[in-house]
């Protein structure tokens, strides 16, 4: 996916009314809320392999049962 043409985007912004901007600042809010809850997601993952690995490994040892 290429990157927008962010002029485009902005006079695209710049024709709606009032109204539907005030819808389009909640969409991004909503957008964004996302983007940081993935973000957290992915930290605490990440920040817990080390804990599961031990764990992990002892289950491998019952797939041989």
């Amino acid at each position: 996916m290429s990157p927008p043409d962010t002029d485009a985007l902005l006079a695209k912004l710049k024709s709606l009314p009032p109204q539907r901007l005030l819808e389009v600042e909640d969409f991004i809010d909503f957008l964004r809320s996302r983007e940081d809850e993935h973000r957290w997601t992915v930290s605490a993952s990440a920040a817990s392999l080390a804990s599961f690995a031990r764990v992990w490994e002892k289950d491998a040892d019952y797939d041989h049962l």
